[in-house]
């Protein structure tokens, strides 16, 4: 959340229903559990909105409930002009279509998103993926697609043909605080209130305007670069690497999981012209995980070279799942939740390449782990073990969040620790939670979101909030971040406890001083020091002064005058403007 005004509101209490049973394409098929919703174009229209309603109904306002859906569509065409499908997307909610590509799934109508109480900066955790919407059945205000959401919920693979609008304007403030699109093509695009976000390896016909921070990598008809003189938009023409994340289709013959291959330099979304380069595994290859499984029938699995699939639900993990076969698969269905329990490791990566983890969240315990989501171990001198690595063969985090707090207390000493070397972080979201349950200073404790220590890693889409301490501490060697949001902690109590070696608080982004090469883009902190609004941080970006260390387009700024951030970069920069404007630099050195 990125205002003042997302200090939400108490959530209504959810709504208990009893939900129709899971249609099944086929006899036979491996049981994905009770909340995952399969259609079929042969049900009747009625029925579908009826469950698709009773799902939003219970979700809309369950922000932190333990309710999981995934809501998949099979090929085939949903609703018409005359009769349009409109539903809305609820907390831990998984829209996506079955199809090999976004056109075999065709809904007329609209998957929104809708302010709560006037915000949508609180809508979190949900996704829509891997279909095509043709806009219909609206009118009035709330004409075209809604998506009004925040951060933790991605829109990949989606044609949109008619207007998108990435906030709710139909009921003030509006204000909201995405966001990640990757892989999609969409016409007319209101950003509108939406203060950043990233838009990757896509096609739009317009983007309307820019708040702070806009940041295109890829993206064929991305509006002109401009930053600094007005205007807020951060524009790569191609996108230097990326791995699409593995998505469950029908392949005709029973479901799989496809996995698309590494795009390098690449522009436009990947499947314009045929089906996505990749491969497909099927889904008799997965073990497929329900809440309650164990660890070790999770590891027995794994240790026969088995992929995973969770199903939607929260697991406790008390014993770290370990994952340690290349190109390992897992994959989370309708927000799958690992919580750690007992100060566990909730999941490790050996040292080995081509794993890719796509489609979870990992929640913070009441006892304190030293890290949530280890990729890679370690060597003695804190750096990964950069020879397992495979360029040519990246292992990939791909819409993968982390929550300290929110839920319930939870604590973590960092939330990410990546060590291994040729990795992609793509929408990752690290959040030391700033309301909801055990939320304060002392309870929810955790010093860093995420520690890079592998060389050539590649963020795109790095959001990581209201940690403690250097919130991301990059040790490895030519990395790379296309677009990075963060906000420092909302709650210092005095300036006393949040300072160290002469430097007032901590960076939002440190490059460590042994680091030679590095190269950031579109990067933005922000302060919000309500509990205490005398609180200074010296910097947002510490980083080494050399050559080989490039930031462009980078600004703080301080919300509402709550507090102030000192410089931007090391000692470059002023102080935050008063006015919640961005205080930019165009780049350092």
């Amino acid at each position: 959340m990125a205002l003042p005004f997302a200090r939400r509101l108490a959530a209504a209490a959810a709504i208990t229903m009893m939900l129709v049973a899971p249609a099944f394409a086929r006899a036979g098929t491996t049981d994905l559990g009770p909340n995952v919703k399969i259609f079929d174009p042969s049900m009747s229209q009625a029925d579908i909105q009826s469950q698709l309603d009773a799902i939003a109904a219970q979700q809309i306002s369950n922000e932190f409930g333990t309710q999981r859906y995934a809501v998949l569509f099979e090929p085939g065409t949903y609703g018409s002009p005359a009769h349009p499908l409109n539903f809305q997307v609820g907390y831990y909610e998984q829209v996506a279509g079955l199809g090999a590509r976004p056109g075999d799934v065709q809904i007329y109508g609209t998957a929104d998103v809708y302010n709560q109480n006037g915000l949508a900066l609180t809508n979190f955790w949900r996704s829509l993926e891997n279909l095509t919407i043709d806009v219909a059945g609206k009118g009035g205000c709330q004409s075209g697609e809604f998506w009004a959401v925040s951060q933790a919920s991605p829109m990949r693979r989606v044609d949109v043909n008619g207007q998108t609008t990435l906030m709710d304007y139909c009921t003030g403030p509006s204000y909201a605080s995405g966001g990640f699109i990757a892989d999609s093509t969409l016409d007319t695009v209101i950003n509108g209130s939406q203060q950043q976000w990233l838009t990757r390896n896509s096609t739009v016909g317009n983007w309307t305007n820019s708040v702070w921070n806009q940041v295109f990598a890829g993206v064929v008809g991305a509006p002109p670069p401009d930053f600094g003189n007005g205007a807020q938009y951060t524009v790569l023409p191609t996108n230097p690497e990326s791995r699409e994340a593995p998505f469950i289709y029908d392949d005709g013959g029973g479901y799989a999981v496809y996995v698309p291959a590494v795009q390098r330099n690449s522009a436009g979304p990947t499947w314009l012209t045929g089906q996505t380069p990749g491969r497909s595994v099927p889904l008799g290859s997965f073990y497929v995980a329900h809440p309650g499984d164990s660890e070790q029938q999770i590891d027995n699995a794994l240790s026969r070279g088995m992929n995973l699939l969770f199903t939607p639900g929260v697991y406790d993990i008390d014993r770290t799942i370990r994952i340690k076969r290349a190109d390992t698969i897992v994959l989370g269905l309708g927000m799958a939740t690992l919580t750690a329990q007992n100060g566990a490791v909730a999941m490790s990566v050996d040292d080995v390449p081509g794993v890719e983890i796509s489609g979870l969240i990992f929640d913070a315990g009441a006892v304190n782990s030293p890290v949530l989501l280890q990729v890679g171990t370690a060597n003695e001198h804190g750096r990964g073990h950069g020879g397992f690595s495979d360029a040519n063969d990246p292992t990939l985090l791909a819409d993968v969040f982390f929550r300290i707090g929110g839920p319930h207390v939870g604590k973590a000493t960092t939330a990410l620790e990546v060590n291994s070397s040729d990795t992609i972080i793509d929408d990752i979201w690290a959040w030391r939670a700033d309301h909801g349950s055990g939320v304060g200073w002392t309870s929810n404790t955790s010093d860093h979101g995420v520690v890079v220590n592998g060389d050539r890693v590649l963020a795109t889409g790095l959001f990581v909030e209201h940690f403690q301490k250097d919130e991301v501490v990059w040790n490895g060697e030519s990395g790379e971040t296309i677009f990075f949001q963060n906000e420092m902690p909302y709650d210092p109590p005095t300036q006393d406890a949040w300072e160290h070696d002469g430097i007032l608080g901590y960076a939002a982004y440190k490059v460590a001083d042994t680091v030679t090469t590095h190269e950031a883009w579109g990067m933005g902190s922000y302060c919000f020091f309500n509990v205490n609004p005398s609180i200074h941080a010296t910097h947002s970006f510490e980083v080494p002064t050399t050559p080989g260390v490039q930031l462009h387009n980078v600004f703080d700024l301080s919300i509402s005058n709550t507090g102030t951030i000192d410089h931007i970069v090391n000692d470059v920069g002023p102080p935050t403007p008063p006015d919640t404007t961005p205080n930019d630099l165009v780049a350092y050195p």
